[in-house]
């Protein structure tokens, strides 16, 4: 447990990184929080600080009704997880402002909490679902006027021209074709988008980061294109992925599809070596490899990863112990080390474990 000091300019600063690691409880309130609380902050000397819920239940705290910390998953906007819901039941709907009014939802709100986690508006993420329905049916033999009506498209032009711009190909002309399949996948730290085909994975990357649109234009060009859709490796995935997060199994057998420079890739191989729970300086992984002159060359491989997570450069730090960049966002990469160390001491239990909720389709 960190020092209360510590925790305590954290609460102000509504670190992430400390999610689901330690609670605050207002003694003035009798209410306990996360980190993260967007509610007023209370002063120093009324807070005291837990590292379970349960500890705070047991100090007689209550769960603040405003960031619910007893809910595992990291705190969202309500309208995510229902609006997923509903693109999953009707995934032919072409949905539009009014239909979220109608909903009790303002469209702006939406539009920003879909931006916010996955980088496109929610209209975006719903269309992407749609057309990657309609290619999936189109691999498997289904006629184009069929897909297109489960699209939801009643111009066979403008279907054309939305699956072209997402696949790269007419129609016609993608029936048949291998096409590299994606799906979001939700976790406690943030969206995460999955990039697979028969041969395995990719791509996975968190949707914040900066360098992942290149990454797509660059995936797209090198090996083809993309649409969102289902596999059993993504089925797969899916499943490692949740077991992770929730303290069950730090291990991955997916297998990795990555195409780089003969040191690039050894470096890949050492990364996917460093044990959950252990880092490694950029020195070290240089001299392991016999090239202990290459600690910048290696940085430089580490950030041309884009498998995060399975090939874990989060566990890469400077020599001087301290965190460096992380394309994640460095918050992302404190969780991810403290998570893996609570994995490494021993079985998480499962009052302290996130209850995840279903991963995105």
């Amino acid at each position: 447990m960190h020092s209360d000091d510590t925790l305590f300019a954290a609460l102000i600063a509504r670190d992430p990184s400390y999610e689901g690691f330690a609670y605050v409880g207002v003694k003035t309130t009798g209410i306990f929080c996360r980190l993260t609380c967007p509610a007023r902050k209370p002063k120093r000397d009324n807070v005291a600080f837990f590292g379970s819920c349960e500890e705070a239940q047991n100090a007689g705290f209550r769960a603040c009704l405003r960031c619910r910390p007893l809910e595992r998953q990291r705190p969202a906007s309500g309208a995510l997880d229902t609006l997923r819901g509903k693109i999953r039941a009707e995934p032919e709907r072409r949905w539009n402002a009014e239909d979220l009014r109608a909903l009790g939802y303002d469209p702006s709100t939406v539009r920003r909490a879909f931006q916010r986690e996955y980088g496109v508006t929610f209209a975006q993420y719903a269309r992407s679902q749609r057309l990657g329905n309609a290619v999936d049916r189109l691999q498997r033999g289904g006629s184009v006027m069929d897909a297109q009506l489960d699209a939801g498209y009643e111009s066979g032009s403008g279907f054309r021209e939305a699956i072209t711009k997402l696949v790269g190909d007419a129609p016609l002309r993608a029936t048949g074709r291998t096409i590299l399949t994606a799906r979001w996948l939700d976790t406690p730290i943030g969206a995460m988008l999955a990039i697979m085909d028969d041969r395995g994975l990719h791509l996975l990357e968190f949707a914040e980061r900066a360098a992942l649109p290149t990454e797509i234009a660059r995936l797209k060009s090198r090996v083809g294109p993309i649409c969102f859709g289902n596999s059993s490796v993504l089925e797969e995935l899916t499943f490692q992925i949740e077991r992770y997060f929730s303290g069950q199994s730090p291990s991955f057998d997916i297998p990795i599809v990555q195409s780089g420079s003969a040191f690039e890739e050894s470096v890949w191989k050492a990364l996917r070596e460093i044990p959950a729970g252990s880092t490694r300086s950029y020195g070290e992984i240089a001299r392991i490899m016999g090239r202990p002159d290459a600690p910048r060359a290696v940085a430089r491989a580490n950030g041309a990863n884009q498998v995060a997570i399975i090939v874990p450069c989060h566990r890469v730090i400077g020599a001087d112990g301290s965190l460096t960049g992380y394309g994640g966002k460095l918050w992302r990469k404190k969780w991810l080390l403290e998570h893996e160390r609570r994995m490494a001491a021993g079985p998480v239990p499962a009052a302290q474990r996130y209850e995840q909720p279903e991963l995105a389709r």
